[in-house]
């Protein structure tokens, strides 16, 4: 195990180091210029166009409402509790400030990505509808890429037994382990069987139980933070500009904080970002497609939704209640540095987020147990469909009693390996997406 640890190691400080970071964030500035910063300006449109989405006559599979619901079932999970912690823990107070950044750009991407899986989505013998960067490469492009829709699909069915399934069963077991003293193996074995459960109804089923849990567990997570963030209100303009210092100024050593240089704030804030919000990865489109809906920019402008709600929201609560409490300093890790700022702050705080991630986790493994499943059908066709249901059904308890170093190592080497292709593919097809917008928003 220590040498498949260093061998991954060495692959993710390659594959996460300037150029990627460079890709991720000079793509979405890209598309953010190039749709003359639209995504930030037509926010409000976004949210009307969601509450008018749920309930679509329009071609499709899910409403458009449970079509983000399904998307945020996948992106609100450990990165919002745990990732942001570490971050915060490797990085300093700055990452959250490249966190931040992370997501403003990233709006632009989460929306060509969804403008671009309903243009070139496809209609499978079933009826049900595919799309996501594995289509829109293979539809959207000439021939000669067809090999970086291969690659994708490959790329994104196995990222999803890290991203959307070992760290979220670990992050799960930890949490309820520390809380309420349950065994790791025997929630591993629970959360099996309620993931069989709910997969073998495909994506209905999914998108059924996501667009009822993910708003309820929202909510239930931003007032619990909220109370926090109140306990320390007017310390709250000093933790801002101490987090927008630390992104550009290193951080000394104090507590059980090791210290950070800008690059670590830059480096984790941005990994963790997009490991949280996955703009950029080309997950959150594979969703999106199977939206009733006839209009591509329509479905873009909800979809970018999932990236404000996402980070903006759920991801400062979190890393601004770290900041507050103090706790950054403490040397504590992952979601045991989320769980002492809210139990310091307020009565069974560490229930909150001890509850919190357990759905949130549980809701992420089946959103991407879709994006899996989807990206397998498109390398082996259906017949592959039941074996692989079984086989991440089977590989939850696995994570919840793996190692959590290295289980977000994977994670973070794997996320990298799914975005190259897609970000490829949105360079090569952003003319069509603001050529799209513009004829939208001209009419």
């Amino acid at each position: 195990m220590e040498t498949l640890t260093q061998w991954i190691g060495t692959i993710n400080g390659i594959v996460w180091g300037v150029p990627m970071l460079a890709l991720i964030l000079g793509v979405g500035l890209y598309l953010t210029l190039g749709l003359k910063v639209m995504p930030i300006r037509k926010l409000g449109l976004g949210f009307s166009l969601l509450w008018r989405g749920r309930d679509s006559k329009d071609d499709g599979d899910i409403s458009p409402f449970n079509a983000l619901m399904t998307s945020l079932s996948a992106t609100i999970g450990t990165g919002n509790i745990a990732g942001v912690a570490t971050a915060i823990a490797m990085g300093g107070p700055g990452a959250l400030f490249w966190m931040w950044c992370t997501a403003l750009v990233g709006m632009a991407t989460k929306y060509a990505e969804a403008v671009c899986a309903v243009k070139y989505r496809e209609t499978r013998d079933n009826g049900e509808y595919a799309g996501g960067p594995m289509y829109y490469i293979k539809n959207g492009l000439s021939a000669k890429w067809a090999w970086l829709a291969t690659a994708f699909a490959l790329f994104g069915a196995i990222a999803g037994f890290g991203i959307g399934n070992g760290t979220q069963s670990n992050s799960v077991a930890q949490a309820l382990h520390t809380n309420f003293n349950i065994e790791p193996l025997i929630t591993g074995i629970l959360l099996m069987a309620l993931v069989g459960a709910v997969l073998l109804g495909g994506v209905k089923r999914i998108a059924a139980v996501a667009g009822k849990l993910v708003p309820m567990m929202a909510l239930f997570y931003i007032v619990g933070g909220l109370l926090v963030l109140a306990t320390h209100v007017s310390e709250i303009p000093a933790a801002i500009a101490l987090v927008v210092d630390s992104a550009f100024n290193p951080v000394a050593a104090q507590g059980g904080f090791a210290g950070a240089a800008v690059w670590a704030a830059i480096r984790f804030g941005v990994a963790r970002g997009v490991f949280s919000n996955e703009a950029g990865l080309g997950s959150a489109p594979i969703a999106h497609a199977a939206a009733k809906t006839n209009n591509p920019v329509r479905q873009g402008l909800i979809a970018m939704l999932g990236t404000f709600i996402d980070t903006i929201i759920v991801c400062s609560i979190t890393g601004l209640a770290i900041v507050l409490t103090g706790v950054w300093t403490s040397g504590a890790q992952g979601v045991d540095l989320t769980t002492s700022a809210f139990a310091s702050a307020v009565p069974f705080g560490n229930y909150i987020v001890a509850i919190s991630l357990a759905i949130f986790a549980f809701t992420t493994i089946l959103g991407w147990s879709y994006y899996c499943e989807r990206c397998v059908q498109y390398l082996l066709g259906d017949k592959a469909l039941v074996p692989f249901r079984l086989v991440f059904t089977l590989a939850v308890p696995i994570g919840a009693v793996a190692s959590l170093d290295f289980v977000w190592l994977l994670a973070d080497t794997l996320n990298a390996m799914m975005a190259i292709p897609n970000l490829i593919a949105l360079l090569l097809l952003s003319p069509v997406v603001f050529k799209l917008t513009k004829e939208y928003f001209d009419k």
